[in-house]
């Protein structure tokens, strides 16, 4: 099985919503991707979480799709919003994203989404999720899940 995020939900149901909830926050995010020489080029992206799955739609042969699909690891930042409070704390998921080319499911997350058309759409599969918060203005609280492993809570003064 393939660490999508509905396996993030059912391992860490409490981090999951509070990572959706930051994502759910401001409709534009920051998507990390690899450059043809391995450099890193930074986009923003709207991102969704439908049936079990995060999903990346894009814009038909954007920077970001062709990067993805020569190689498919990501980094995604959500966006802090304005200020410095980072309401909820700075999260941040990485993985692969892979493209989906079958036709029920790009019909489906048309329906649902209505992105303009054409698109490429993407699922991701995960390889750890990360929140970084302040507890009582004294600690830098730092939470990493993994797939297969527990999560792990480092706090630092």
């Amino acid at each position: 099985m393939t660490p999508n995020w509905a396996t993030f939900v059912t391992a860490e149901p409490e981090l999951a919503g509070i990572v959706e909830k930051r994502f759910g926050a401001y409709t534009h995010h920051v998507l990390a991707t690899l450059r043809r020489d391995g450099s890193p080029r930074t986009t923003g992206l709207e991102v969704r979480f439908l049936d079990g799955e995060l999903w990346f739609g894009m814009m038909p042969d954007s920077l970001k799709a062709v990067d993805l699909r020569r190689d498919p690891r990501f980094a995604l930042q959500a966006n802090p919003g304005e200020g410095t409070g980072m309401g909820g704390g700075d999260v941040r998921i990485g993985g692969r994203a892979i493209e989906v080319d079958d036709a029920r499911t790009l019909a489906r997350y048309a329906e649902e989404v209505e992105p303009p058309e054409p698109f490429h759409l993407f699922r991701t599969e995960l390889t750890d999720v990360v929140r970084t918060y302040v507890e009582d203005d004294t600690y830098l609280v730092v939470q990493v899940w993994k797939p297969g492993a527990p999560l792990r809570t480092i706090k630092r003064t």
